[in-house]
């Protein structure tokens, strides 16, 4: 892990669970001052269960363990006032941000033909529309301070295509697009744009989509989460949790980032990672 994050602060969206809140965990146990920002309710679409305001509360005191401050935001990637207001009482406690992990998102099975318009757009509002909510009201702060890292979460579903998910694989594709984008835009002040992909990973929003399968999708297989990840691609190694965790960290950093780029995958798609 880079040893050099100890003072700095990260903003985190999707902060509450899964690989939000193992990644946040991972970087205050590098130092870094955390500002994590979750939706904390349940949402009519996908209708399963995210992260709650307990779970906010219980990352905070996870940071606190590890010797650094974390201030939690209860509010939604799409609604910019929160974003703002966010974004505004992180500046003012810490002063700066160094880096934006863009990791909130949703999924849901569908056929496009069957897909409501409603269900389409709140999965591009989340998924793509939500990333740059976030990052228009950081980057001008990145801007200021002539550096920052900026790491957008996105999905092996942003490099092919995915059966009845083509709502979300089109989500992530839009996210790479920006990613690639934002890197041109802002090298120029020291700010380098990098998304990550992992494959499925086995958290708490695969529960969700079992709960949604079991309800009446398509069969097959065990409506659990651990069926829902078989289904993905049947592969699982146990350490591509860590994996991806670790990555975050690292591509924070100042070392070498090309070097450590030619050294490692930032692309987790030949295996299901497991929760601890």
């Amino acid at each position: 892990m880079s040893a050099d994050l100890k003072g700095r602060v990260a903003f985190v969206t999707g902060a509450a669970h899964g690989q939000g809140r193992a990644t946040a965990l991972a970087l205050a146990a590098a130092g870094m001052r955390v500002a994590a920002f979750d939706v904390a309710r349940t949402l009519a679409y996908p209708g399963y269960a995210l992260g709650s305001t307990d779970d906010l509360a219980t990352l905070a005191e996870g940071c606190r363990a590890h010797g650094v401050e974390c201030l939690t935001f209860a509010g939604d990637v799409r609604d910019d006032a929160g974003v703002s207001k966010a974004v505004a009482e992180t500046m003012e406690r810490f002063g700066r941000i160094d880096l934006l992990f863009n990791n909130a998102g949703i999924c849901a099975y569908g056929f496009a033909h069957e897909l409501s318009e409603d269900e389409w757009d709140a999965m591009i509002d989340i998924n793509l529309k939500g990333p740059w909510m976030v990052a228009r009201r950081i980057i001008p702060v990145m801007i200021r301070q002539k550096s920052g890292v900026i790491i957008n979460n996105s999905s092996v579903a942003g490099m092919r295509g995915m059966n009845r998910l083509s709502h979300y694989a089109a989500s992530k594709h839009g996210l790479v697009g920006l990613t690639k984008s934002w890197a041109l835009e802002l090298a120029p002040h020291g700010i380098r744009v990098v998304s990550i992909h992992p494959t499925g990973v086995n958290t708490p929003m695969n529960d969700g989509l079992a709960e949604l399968e079991g309800s009446g999708g398509v069969t097959g297989f065990e409506p659990t989460s651990a069926g829902i990840v078989d289904a993905v691609s049947g592969l699982r190694d146990p350490d591509a949790w860590e994996g991806i965790v670790a990555t975050v960290p690292e591509v924070a950093g100042d070392r070498d980032f090309e070097r450590w780029l030619d050294e490692h995958e930032a692309v987790y798609g030949s295996a299901i990672a497991r929760r601890p």
